[in-house]
Formats: structure tokens, C-alpha cells, sequence
């Protein structure tokens, strides 16, 4: 059933001189008219959706009749919606209220230019590079650069004072491909893809001669993705491979924005929570970013002097303050032990004794109820641990300590009766006499470094705080001297 009637097609058969429309014909063609009625309107209201107006217009209709290749509707064209109005007695009959308009104005008004059609005309807007003068062309001002700004130019600056410096602002251009490139690698590292893609992924960072226009693009986006993301581990992960690639290759210039990555670095080593509140392995990506801040310090300390020092800062900070997380503490004795065995001794070995004294009840189970802070704490005494430890093999490796020969075979026999004599009471006592034992071994240390009295006395005060555990760090070498 058409909202067209019948009766409105034999009018408008009988506009054009058919008198004699047969009612079937005219039912038939009512739903026709209806449909391309439909069609002219939804044709109409996409330019007023076009033209950024909610009201429909003339102007609409009759371009939505130019797209049909219809006759368009000749008239006034009025920006106004039209106003229509009830039929006074009628509840289903409108009509368009007109304003009452003068003769005599109408007839006196000049007569408006008539409307263009739309028309293409061809110029050259270039030749070979060289912009035709053409009344087509509009001409363009050359960008100039902006004068220089002298000190005596600038009112209330001192003459010590340096002058502003301007600089133009350049646009940076990337060609399609890059655009791709960039838009396809930070897919799969948001995504997650499988290992082999990934490993590929990081390859073609690390070796790639032509992607230093992406630089600032891939740092902002580990920036970006690190702020976000940090509930998500495998993402965090994947973020600071990328970073570790873009470091990597020789071929592009990372320096200047090495202001724009170290924070994002910084926060996957010493941050409260990684991968959110479950128990994840997160110390492996503490590890790994550990070593990622020691390489660009080694790599890039030359260039900034200060990079290293604000990184230890940094860590120097999360380390010493009470408040921290067990995880903070954690990340920052592994961010101090990979910048050298040197900032172990400054800065952790002065502050050991206090810290385990403070660390020790956090391992109880007795005090510390609470399992996963108590296996934090258990994490942060094995860091604490391996880098004293390690701090200890260096020193020995690089500089070990001359020893004097006995005076005697007096003293040597009695050095080794008492080892001996160790190695015999621990066989025959076991764990009794265990304490015994390191007391004895510690003993011997002291003798075969008695000329370096401040090893020996780091030594045993790190067998005070760690036990026996610490003696596997002593280089074997320097162990078999001891004991002959």
C-alpha cells in the first residue's frame, strides 16, 4: 500500500494532457512515485549532512535532483526552512504560511545576478617546478626567517644574559612505506604476536638502515604504551626489546631522544607494581631492564656527562627511602650492581648492615604474615647478596692482594693444621660445628689477606650478614691460596 492515493497520479496525468488513466494504472504507478520520492529525499538530506546543517533546504532538493539527472525545481531558492501551517477544520491539511509581500517593492528592488553553474576551468598552476604569473595563481610570500634577537633589543635583560634563539619549525615528512612499516610493527607489539614474528621484529630494528625518521615516532610510542600498560607484562616486555633494538643499531641516531626514553626505561625497573596485582613474574623484566640502563650509561655516558649520575641518583633514592616497595628496592639494587661493582661499594656496601637488620623480619614468617611481601623481601636479600658477592669476586679478579710469605714452616703448618683441622671436625660434628667451620675459613682469609686489611675486613663483615653463602663469590684461585 503506497502513502501515494491514486487520485494524486490522475492529477498529475492530467497536468500533461492524459484525461483517460485507467485506476489500475494509476495504483500501479503509486508505489513507483513513492519510491523515487524516497530516493530524492534521502539524495537530500546526505547534502545537508555534507554541508554541516541539520535543516534541509530547496537547495538540497534541487541538488539531490542534478545527482538523479532530474529537473531541477526553478524558483526563488530560500535558505529559510518553509513554515507550514494547519488547516483551520482540517487535522491532516497544511499549508505553506507566505508572507504578505508589496507590489510596489518587489517592482522597485534591482534584480539579482542570475546564479553560475558549476564550471572547470584548466591553468597551469606549475611549470617545471616555476608557478606561472597568472591571475589563477595566487601569489606566495616566501618564508622568511625571523630577524635576529639582540640583547639591547629585549627590554629588562641583563647583559650577562643569553639571546633567544628562533628557530623555523620543520615539517617532518614520512614517505607511505615508513608509515606502513611503523603502523605494522607497533600492531604486533601491541597485539602480542607469537615469538617468531617478534623475533624477527627486533631483528629488523636492530639492523635496518632506514629507519631514523621513525625514532621519534617509536619513542613516543614506548612512552605512550609504557604509561598505559603497565598491568600488562608480556607488552612491557616486548616495549623494552624494542627499545633494547633501536640501541642496538648502528645506523640511526638516538642520542637526542634520550630524554624521551630513559623515563619509560627507569619506570619498567623501579616501579611499585608490574603486571598488575597477581603474583607474575616481573623480576625477570626488572632484570633484563637493568642491564638495558647499564648499556645505554656505558654507551652514551661520553655525549652526556650527567646520564649516569642522575640514573644513580634515581636508584640511590628508591634504595634509601623506607617507603618504597619491596619491588622498588629490588630494581634499584639491580639497576646499581649493572652500573659497576664501584657504585656497589659507594653506594650499597656502607648501607648493607642497616638495611638486612631492617630486611630480617621482613623474611620471617613469624613477623611478616603476609606470603608474597615476605617473598619480595627474600628477593631483595638475593640481589643484595649477588651484588655484594659480585663486588667482591671483581675486586679480587682485577687487583688480587699480595700475600707474604710465612717466616716459618711454623706458621704455614699451623695455618694448615687449623684448615685441616676444620675440613676433620666438620666430617666427624656435621652441622654442629658448622659455625666452627666458617670461623676457621674466615680465619684463613684473614691471613692470606692480611696486608689488605679493608678486603679482608669486607669480607668478613659480609660472612657476618650473609653467612657461608657468601664464600662461592671468593675466585677459586685466590680460595686455594688460602688454604694451602
Amino acid at each position: 500500500m503506497s502513502i501515494v492515493p491514486k487520485e494524486t497520479i490522475h492529477v498529475i496525468a492530467q497536468s500533461i494532457g492524459i484525461s483517460n488513466l485507467h485506476d489500475d494504472v494509476a495504483a500501479a504507478l503509486a508505489p513507483d512515485v513513492e519510491y523515487r520520492m524516497r530516493e530524492i529525499m534521502q539524495e537530500a538530506i546526505k547534502c545537508m549532512r555534507h554541508s554541516k546543517r541539520s535543516v534541509l533546504t530547496t537547495d538540497d532538493v534541487n541538488t539531490a535532483l542534478s545527482l538523479r539527472n532530474v529537473e531541477p525545481l526553478y524558483g526563488f531558492a530560500s535558505g529559510d526552512p518553509l513554515r507550514f501551517r494547519r488547516a483551520v477544520g482540517h487535522s491532516d491539511l497544511f499549508f505553506i504560511d507566505d508572507r504578505e509581500l508589496d507590489c510596489k517593492e518587489i517592482t522597485e528592488a534591482p534584480l539579482t545576478k542570475a546564479p553560475l553553474d558549476t564550471a572547470v576551468m584548466a591553468h597551469w598552476l606549475a611549470i617545471e617546478g616555476i608557478q606561472p604569473a597568472i591571475p589563477e595563481n595566487v601569489p606566495i610570500d616566501p618564508l622568511s626567517a625571523p630577524p635576529e634577537v639582540k640583547k639591547s633589543d629585549i627590554p629588562g635583560l641583563k647583559p650577562d644574559q643569553m639571546t633567544v634563539d628562533l628557530k623555523l619549525p620543520v615539517k617532518h615528512v614520512l614517505s607511505r612505506e615508513l608509515q606502513l612499516y611503523f603502523e605494522k610493527i607497533t600492531e604486533l607489539i601491541v597485539t602480542g604476536a607469537d615469538d617468531v614474528l617478534l623475533k624477527d621484529v627486533f631483528a629488523s630494528l636492530a639492523t635496518d638502515s632506514g629507519l631514523h625518521p621513525l625514532v621519534p615516532y617509536f619513542t613516543q610510542f614506548i612512552a605512550d604504551e609504557v604509561t598505559r600498560g603497565l598491568n600488562d607484562l608480556p607488552l612491557l616486555f616486548s616495549l623494552m626489546r624494542v627499545a633494547r633494538s633501536l640501541l642496538l643499531n648502528p645506523h640511526i641516531h638516538i642520542e637526542p631522544y634520550l630524554h624521551q626514553l630513559m623515563p619509560s626505561v627507569v619506570t619498567c625497573l623501579v616501579a611499585k607494581r608490574l603486571g598488575g596485582k597477581n603474583f607474575v613474574n616481573h623480576w625477570e623484566l626488572r632484570d633484563f631492564t637493568a642491564t638495558l640502563i647499564a648499556f645505554i650509561c656505558k654507551r652514551f655516558g661520553h655525549a652526556y656527562y650527567n646520564l649516569q649520575t642522575r640514573v644513580t641518583k634515581t636508584l640511590l633514592h628508591a634504595f634509601l627511602d623506607p617507603k618504597r616497595a619491596m619491588t622498588q628496592h629490588y630494581g634499584a639494587v639491580k639497576g646499581i650492581a649493572a652500573l659497576g661493582s664501584k657504585l656497589v661499594r659507594l653506594l650499597i656496601l656502607p648501607n648493607l648492615e642497616v638495611y638486612i637488620n631492617l630486611l630480617l623480619p621482613e623474611m620471617s614468617s613469624q613477623d611478616q604474615a603476609n606470603e608474597l611481601k615476605r617473598y619480595e623481601a627474600i628477593r631483595v636479600y638475593g640481589a643484595l647478596q649477588a651484588a655484594a658477592g659480585n663486588c667482591i669476586y671483581e675486586m679480587l679478579q682485577s687487583a688480587p692482594p699480595s700475600r707474604k710469605k710465612p717466616a716459618n714452616n711454623k706458621s704455614q703448618s699451623t695455618t694448615r693444621k687449623d684448615v685441616d683441622g676444620d675440613a676433620s671436625m666438620h666430617e666427624e660434628d656435621g652441622a654442629d660445628d658448622k659455625d666452627e667451620g666458617v670461623k676457621r675459613r674466615r680465619r684463613a682469609l684473614s691471613e692470606a689477606w692480611k696486608e689488605d686489611v679493608e678486603v679482608g675486613d669486607l669480607i668478613n663483615s659480609l660472612v657476618d650478614l650473609f653467612g657461608e653463602e657468601m664464600l662461592p663469590f671468593i675466585p677459586m684461585r685466590e680460595m686455594s691460596k688460602c688454604i694451602l
